[in-house]
C-alpha cells in the first residue's frame, strides 16, 4: 500500500511569457519517501523546485503539503510547515568554525531577548547552552564531527554541502528538499551522502531531491520522476525508469553525458 502524500502536486504549470517551463506536471511525494525528480539540463527541475517553496508562482495549478495548501504562500511560511530546502550552491561563514556556522544558523530560534542576552540573564545563558548543544548535535549527526574545530572555508565542497544540509536540518524539517546535493562531491563524499540521506529519512523525515548523479539517484531513490521539456515523461521504481524507452531517449538525445 502507498504512504499517504506528504507532498501533492496538481496539474502546475509555469509560463515565461511564451515559454513553458512547466506544462500539467502531477506527482506525489509519499509520508517516508525517497523521491528523486531527474531529467536532462533544463528540463524544468530547478522550477518545479521554486513553486514547491514558494520562490515563484505557478501559472496554474496546486501544491499543498499534509493537505494544506501552498499556493500563494511565502518561502518562510512553508518553510514553517516543515517544509525545508537546499539550494544549489552552499553557503558557508568561511571564517567561522562549522560549530559557529550552525550555531548561527540556530541563533534564530533562540527565545530570549536581545536585552536578556546583553545582560546574561540566566534565561539567556541557558538558551545559549541549548543552542551549543544542538549545533554539537548537529555537526556529529552529519559526519563533519572531527572538523567541528576547523574554519568552513577549510572544509571540501563534499563538507560545506554537508553542512549546508546541517543548517537545514536544524530547521527541523518534516520533509526536507534537495537540489543537486552531490554536485561536486568526489565518489568517496556521495557514498557517505547516501547513507546519510538514508539515516534523515529513517528518522522521520520525507526527502525530494533534485539530482544529476544517476548511480547516486538509482541506488537511493524508492521512486524516480522523469522531466523532459517541462513534462513528466515517467515515474516509477529505479529498475523501471532504468529501462524506460522514453528515459534513455531523452538523456541520450539531450546529453548522456549531464545524467
Amino acid at each position: 500500500m502507498a504512504p499517504p502524500a506528504a507532498l501533492s502536486i496538481e496539474n502546475i504549470a509555469v509560463h515565461f511569457g511564451g515559454l513553458v517551463a512547466l506544462s500539467d506536471m502531477t506527482f506525489t511525494v509519499g509520508e517516508g519517501e525517497i523521491v528523486s525528480l531527474i531529467g536532462p539540463n533544463g528540463a524544468g527541475k530547478t522550477t518545479a523546485f521554486n513553486v514547491m517553496t514558494g520562490f515563484l508562482n505557478a501559472t496554474h495549478g496546486a501544491v499543498s503539503y499534509h493537505g494544506k495548501s501552498l499556493n500563494g504562500l511565502k518561502p518562510h511560511q512553508i518553510a514553517d510547515l516543515g517544509l525545508i530546502r537546499t539550494f544549489q550552491r552552499t553557503s558557508v561563514f568561511p571564517n567561522d568554525t562549522v560549530h559557529d556556522n550552525l550555531l548561527i544558523g540556530l541563533h534564530r530560534q533562540g527565545r530570549h531577548g536581545l536585552l536578556q542576552a546583553i545582560l546574561g540573564l540566566p534565561r539567556a545563558r541557558a538558551s545559549e547552552a541549548r543552542l551549543r548543544q544542538r549545533a554539537a548535535e548537529l555537526v556529529e549527526w552529519v559526519g563533519l564531527g572531527r572538523r567541528a574545530g576547523d574554519l568552513a572555508g577549510s572544509l571540501s565542497y563534499g563538507e560545506q554541502r554537508l553542512v549546508g544540509v546541517a543548517l537545514a536540518l536544524a530547521a527541523e524539517p518534516s520533509m526536507l528538499l534537495l537540489d543537486e546535493p552531490v554536485s561536486g562531491m568526489n565518489a568517496s563524499e556521495t557514498h557517505t551522502f547516501v547513507h546519510l540521506v538514508r539515516k534523515i529519512r529513517d528518522h522521520g523525515v520525507t526527502i525530494l531531491l533534485v539530482e544529476h548523479d544517476m548511480p547516486m539517484v538509482m541506488s537511493v531513490s524508492d521512486r524516480i520522476v522523469v522531466l523532459n521539456y517541462g513534462r513528466i515523461i515517467a515515474e516509477g521504481p529505479p529498475e523501471a525508469i532504468r529501462n524506460d524507452p522514453a528515459v534513455i531517449e531523452a538523456y541520450l538525445g539531450q546529453g548522456a553525458k549531464h545524467a
